[in-house]
């Protein structure tokens, strides 16, 4: 990944899943782009040092996104985070009846779950990475992985 353009197709293939964890923890979409521009930033600083740039980028747009919410929290004595992740359909999707059900659901996961849901998924980390990511045990990301999705399967059963 030495040129430029290399760097802005990983840049263009990474930036979503990346923007999509740090919204899942509350950040606004344009605190959101904040924190991933700052990650990409520190990365450039650090690149030669970094072994695995996805789980870098990944963790530390992570740190940042709870950072923010800590902050926020500590200035306000309860901070109402949207139930809802952003859309993680494309607007292509026909039944917008079952995306609205999936959106609802994911809402509902514990944030633990919906993280790993989301780097899993939309980041195609693997559990060893979500665990670096994280500070868990890959075990724990897999785990936690394998009960979004027996709760997902719930919810939109159940419904």
């Amino acid at each position: 990944m030495g040129s430029h353009e290399d760097w802005q197709r990983w840049f263009e293939s990474h930036s979503g899943p990346l923007l999509l964890l740090a919204r899942q923890w509350g950040a606004s979409r344009s605190d959101a782009e904040d924190i991933l521009q700052d990650a990409f930033v520190r990365f450039w600083k650090h690149r030669r040092r970094v072994n695995d740039p996805a789980a870098y980028l990944f963790r530390s747009v992570r740190n940042a996104a709870f950072n923010l919410v800590r902050a926020q929290t500590s200035r306000r004595k309860r901070l109402e985070i949207a139930a809802a992740p952003e859309s993680v359909f494309s607007p292509a999707a026909e039944d917008g009846e079952l995306r609205a059900a999936v959106e609802t659901a994911l809402g509902r996961l514990p944030v633990e779950q919906r993280e790993v849901l989301v780097m899993k998924i939309w980041g195609g980390l693997t559990f060893q990475a979500i665990g670096t990511v994280i500070g868990i045990p890959s075990n724990t990301a897999a785990s936690r992985y394998r009960y979004a999705l027996a709760a997902l399967r719930k919810d939109l059963n159940s419904g």
